[in-house]
């Protein structure tokens, strides 16, 4: 049922429709829910790549029905582009508009705050009928998950303080000018100019993962597996506090008491405490 809201003029109140919030997901031709983020998430890698330049909204939906067998219209495909400001002749008119595009490097990462990787995972809460964003920081080398944002939208400036976090937090560890490099996907949120100008302003680098490569983001991917083995895929959301409340208790467990089998079965902020002080058990230089 739709709501009414009221609106006070100079004749007494004036009563508009409040409509539900937008559904916020797809269907598949599989019959299983993609999230609208994800959605959005996959053209913007893809707009980044070598041919999706050559696409407008038109034939990024065929692209969207082939690739991701997603079952949307162009309309909807215009909305989301639309939004994100990445329809073809706006975003892309001038390279001026958007930050300068540094691929990820191959890396041997021997310590923490060398290497720290971002990325967004959608969960569900069920009562809602809705989509929610994590947006997550992890230490490559400790494997500490620093920081996060849970919320159901996920800004460029969203996920830009829940980095801040990250770097308030553990910035009086690292060495002057020594500070981590930032890895991402190609998402809106990386994309955007105000995520570019943070991470400067911070003195971080950041660099961008090659389209279809998400082995290069591999360890928040595989932390992303064990959040949905261990947290998300057991329970059932009614509302986004519920959510929010277990995940939350989840990444303090994981940090501080979970064995990790590539810390020697230590718990991340037990071996982090360790590595400051060069107690740490010896463990390999983590490639990628």
């Amino acid at each position: 049922m739709l709501g009414v809201s009221a609106k006070h003029g100079p004749s007494g109140p004036r009563f508009t429709a409040v409509g539900r919030p937008r559904r916020g997901y797809y269907w598949t031709q599989q019959g299983t829910q993609v999230a609208e983020g994800q959605v959005l998430e996959w053209l913007s890698e893809y707009i980044a790549s070598s041919d999706g330049p050559a696409y407008g909204y038109r034939k990024l939906t065929t692209w969207l029905r082939r690739e991701h067998q997603v079952i949307i219209n162009k309309k909807s495909v215009y909305r989301v582009l639309a939004e994100a400001h990445l329809l073809q002749g706006r975003r892309f008119s001038a390279a001026a508009d958007r930050p300068v595009r540094r691929l990820a490097a191959n890396r041997v990462v021997t310590g923490p705050n060398q290497l720290w990787e971002t990325d967004l995972k959608y969960a569900y809460v069920t009562g809602q009928d809705r989509f929610f964003y994590l947006c997550s920081v992890m230490d490559v080398f400790d494997r500490s998950i620093l920081s996060y944002h849970i919320g159901w939208t996920c800004t460029a400036e969203q996920a830009l303080r829940a980095l801040q976090r990250a770097v308030a937090q553990r910035q009086p560890h690292w060495a002057p000018g020594v500070a981590p490099v930032i890895r991402t996907d190609n998402g809106p949120q990386f994309t955007a100019q105000v995520w570019a100008a943070g991470v400067e302003a911070w003195g971080l680098v950041h660099e961008r993962i090659p389209h279809a490569t998400p082995n290069r983001n591999a360890h928040i991917e595989s932390w992303h597996s064990v959040l949905e083995a261990e947290c998300l895929g057991n329970q059932v959301f009614h509302t986004l506090a519920e959510a929010y409340e277990a995940i939350a208790r989840w990444i303090t467990f994981y940090n501080e008491r979970r064995m990790h089998g590539s810390l020697q079965d230590w718990p991340p902020a037990q071996f982090y405490t360790w590595a400051l002080k060069g107690m740490a058990p010896p463990i390999p230089p983590v490639r990628c």
